[in-house]
């Protein structure tokens, strides 16, 4: 059984992560995050302490434990935040992937690292996995110049590039857009939703079957991760409504020129998912099934 360490294990794949090695053992989990534990259950796995940006700390750490792969979730994924915060941005998502990288290289560890849709410009969506990155937002930079360094570096390494990932974990630090909508429509409260972007969101447990199925597998090179469904951001909050039998009449359609955002977003992104179902068996939920799941989850929790 394969041993795996996995950094931001209190985010909402590293959660996700965590949920599925308790309920499947597919393999022993080493769960790192900065900060305390905030997953409820504490046994079926070790937990440690890990900021990636102290390089001596995650030395120590990979060292003590000796994983076979490790899963790197954790990231600065706010895209107005990392436009305005760029020495951040490049410090989490740049300079904490080579120093995970020298260990790995080091120590023959399988690298699964965490990557995003916004590495395209949005122009020619949906992307294969060899198409041409060119990033509209400095966050999108930030995940090509981590992928450069992983290309180049001897490690063993899988890359995992995924879009709009929506679900529910334990003590969320960040919602996601299922959540947001959901909650702001249960509430009566008009909400502003682009009408000129399109996605293809990913439930976050489908996301996590993908990265175990990619150490399990020893896959190598990159992989397109998404959900099966593309849509526009506005049909995206519409399903939600329509799911969850809320008032479509508060949801106010607006371009994307009108919010003033930061960053750039891509305009028509999107996945074209045949290697990753060919070469990893993956399978992901449609999205009506994924908040059919979500929904579950939510009951059970209350």
């Amino acid at each position: 059984m394969k041993r795996i360490l996995v950094t931001g294990s209190n985010g909402l794949l590293g959660q996700k992560i965590t949920e599925k090695v308790l309920d499947e053992g597919r393999v022993e989990l080493i769960a790192t995050s900065k900060g305390q534990n905030r997953y409820p259950v504490k046994e079926g796995y070790l937990y440690a302490e890990m900021d990636i940006l102290n390089p001596e700390q995650v030395k120590a750490v990979i060292e003590k434990y000796r994983p076979d792969a490790v899963i790197h979730t954790a990231a600065m994924t706010n895209v107005d935040a990392c436009e305005a915060n760029k020495t951040l941005c490049r410090r989490l998502n740049v300079d904490a992937v080579a120093t995970l990288l020298y260990i790995c290289e080091e120590k023959n560890i399988q690298l699964i690292y965490l990557s995003t849709d916004f590495v395209f410009d949005g122009l020619n969506g949906p992307y294969k996995e060899e198409d041409p990155v060119s990033p509209v937002s400095y966050y999108g930079e930030s995940k090509v110049m981590a992928e450069a360094l992983i290309k180049k570096s001897k490690a063993s390494y899988a890359i995992l590039r995924t879009i709009l990932v929506y679900g529910i974990s334990n003590d969320m630090s960040r919602s996601n857009i299922v959540l947001w909508a959901k909650e702001a429509l249960e509430k009566a409260s008009p909400i502003n939703v682009v009408n000129d972007q399109w996605r293809m969101p990913t439930l976050a447990e489908d996301l996590a079957e993908a990265c175990l199925l990619a150490v399990e597998q020893g896959a190598g090179g990159i992989y397109h991760i998404s959900g099966k469904d593309y849509m526009s951001i506005v049909d995206l909050v519409r399903k939600v409504a329509d799911y969850w039998k809320l008032d479509h009449s508060f949801i106010n359609e607006i371009s994307s020129s009108s919010l003033n955002q930061t960053a750039k977003r891509p305009v028509k992104t999107g996945f074209v998912l045949d290697k990753a179902i060919k070469d990893l068996g993956y399978n992901p939920h449609s999205f009506e099934e994924g908040l059919l799941i979500l929904e579950q989850q939510m009951d059970k929790a209350n």
